[in-house]
């Protein structure tokens, strides 16, 4: 096929997206929009098609690794469907007589979905589920990568339909191969975009004319202060930095541990399987051989990692990671920036007032808006990094990786799409969720008025200033 017949081709998929979305919201209930969404849930979480999709994932991106991804599309789902049981986005959802309004759910209409291969299947389940459940048709363009993956979501997920007579064409994906044409032409034929993904496939959703949700770019940052435990905020980032080989945005990048506690930290962090390492150059031209990240580290198991950085006859046997001491920020010095491996940079702070400057520096530089860690028994150090860091997010004495996008003990919404706010360039500032598939009807009534005086307004401020 041509350029043009492949961009007829999207356009078909679009019209009968259009079509069926039409169907679906004409004889919409809340209870055909669940039961839509439980069966795109169960298509990833039934256990053995969950198993092949992690398999598939993996053999074709070569990122990450099956058992975790199989843990990422269990509890995802499983958390994004406790998060929508209860919500209504169907009719009538508020009526507050005080107001006079009257508030009806109603449906984007056709959803875009650009989706990135780290997470291939987990990330476009959850972008379906949620429209299925605000009463969108959806169609979803995979990244090369994560073509087979997403092809054989959809096909569990078609034969879920099939069992409550849905029809296939409410949820449908860019044909293979991809290409950024065929992106666009989904862009722009959509109602609304949801992008997660590249910078660059952000920066082209955000330009295409369609309304865009999308989200920034991850450099996770984690301060740990001198009143932490130790040894679990060493074993909490040990297992979220090496979970699924570091795939997720919401793995840590960059640890700052303050002065009074570094070498206490570094020792709970060798039990826990990081290995500490001084010699920054040497990492630097292994890990970014040609400007580039090394593909051969990029989201590799441990012994894989190690082997090609040169350091597997370096470091213990039962190294899970490494930590780079360094103390470069900015475009000349990568290591402050995301590394998508098993690789940590290592910063020395003199206090937490000089960690903050330096977790400021470095979300400047790369990931503002996304989200920081602190690991301390002082609340009021989460409040205050809440009020002067460029974050949306302050996790809190928490594996990082777990707890970013929703966790069964925390209250963010479970989900694969961190909203960034301005620091970020994104529109939102909350974990992409189902308000986000949604949009509202109000119907507004006359109710007696309510006008103040003007003396009510302004009282405090001339007795301030003067009238």
């Amino acid at each position: 096929m041509n350029v043009q017949d492949d961009l007829i081709a999207v356009d078909e998929i679009l019209a009968r997206a259009a079509a069926v979305q039409k169907a679906y919201e004409t004889n919409a209930t809340q209870d055909r929009y669940d039961r839509a969404a439980q069966a795109a849930a169960w298509a990833i979480m039934e256990p053995t098609r969950n198993k092949t999709l992690a398999e598939l994932a993996v053999k074709t991106t070569g990122l990450g690794n099956v058992p975790d991804k199989i843990i990422k599309n269990h509890r995802k789902t499983l958390g994004l469907m406790r998060d929508i049981a209860d919500a209504k986005t169907c009719g009538v959802v508020s009526d507050d007589p005080t107001t006079g309004i009257t508030e009806i759910a109603r449906p984007v209409g056709v959803v875009g979905a650009v989706v990135p291969s780290t997470n291939p299947a987990a990330t476009p389940a959850n972008n379906i589920i949620n429209a299925l459940k605000g009463g969108n048709s959806i169609v979803v363009a995979p990244s090369p990568k994560g073509v087979a993956s997403c092809e054989l979501l959809l096909e569990y997920i078609h034969a879920e339909f099939d069992k409550l007579g849905l029809s296939r064409d409410l949820v449908q994906m860019i044909p293979a191969p991809g290409s950024k044409a065929k992106t666009q032409r989904m862009m722009e034929g959509v109602n609304r975009v949801i992008c997660t993904g590249s910078q660059n496939n952000v920066e082209r959703a955000q330009t295409c004319g369609t309304p865009a949700v999308a989200v920034g770019a991850g450099n996770v940052t984690v301060i740990v202060d001198e009143t932490a435990d130790l040894k679990a905020a060493a074993e909490k980032i040990t297992a979220s930095k090496t979970f699924d080989n570091a795939t997720s945005c919401s793995s840590e990048n960059e640890v700052i541990v303050v002065d009074a506690v570094y070498d206490a930290f570094v020792a709970e962090m060798a039990k826990a399987g990081g290995a500490l390492v001084q010699d920054e150059a040497r990492i630097i031209a292994k890990l970014w051989p040609d400007g580039h990240l090394n593909r051969e580290v990029i989201a590799q198991d441990a012994d894989k990692m190690l082997h090609a950085l040169g350091f597997a006859d370096e470091v213990p046997a039962d190294t899970k990671f490494l930590a780079v001491e360094t103390t470069g920020i900015g475009p000349e010095h990568p290591l402050s920036g995301e590394k998508l491996s098993r690789v940590l940079a290592l910063y020395r702070a003199k206090d937490f007032d000089d960690a903050t400057n330096i977790a400021t520096e470095i979300l400047s530089h790369m990931g503002a808006g996304h989200s920081i860690g602190l690991h301390s028994t002082d609340d009021s150090r989460a409040i205050a990094l809440g009020q002067s860091i460029p974050t949306c997010r302050v996790i809190v004495n928490q594996a990082h990786c777990f707890a970013t996008g929703g966790a069964f003990n925390n209250g963010m919404p479970f989900s694969l799409s961190m909203g960034c706010g301005s620091w970020g360039g994104n529109a939102i500032d909350d974990n992409l969720n189902w308000k986000h598939f949604i949009q509202t009807t109000k119907v507004i009534r006359e109710i007696p008025p309510v006008e103040p005086a003007v003396e009510d307004i302004f009282a405090d401020y001339w007795a301030a200033a003067g009238k």
